[in-house]
């Protein structure tokens, strides 16, 4: 599965947080069905984050929007 599977990088940050790093990613997964987006966030206390994302679009504000959320700017994303 995932031979068939290619990663497109659309963003990646790192947050220095008491009690360590929380890195965010978000890519494009592309396979013969077409591409998914999707957004990661590991480092969290509890357990890693994830959301979906419909279109480029979508994911690149869903990738604001996370950080946004982590840094206390605004509220908690709800995936497209």
């Amino acid at each position: 599965m995932l031979d068939n599977m290619t990663l497109y990088p659309i963003a990646d940050d790192v947050l220095i947080a008491p009690g360590g790093k929380v890195v965010i990613r978000t890519y494009g997964v592309g396979s013969a069905v077409g591409v998914s987006y999707r957004t990661w966030v590991t480092g969290v206390r509890e357990h890693p984050r994830y959301w979906h994302w419909g279109h480029f679009e979508d994911a690149a504000s869903g990738h604001r929007k996370v950080l946004e959320w982590l840094t206390g700017r605004g509220p908690q994303p709800v995936a497209a």
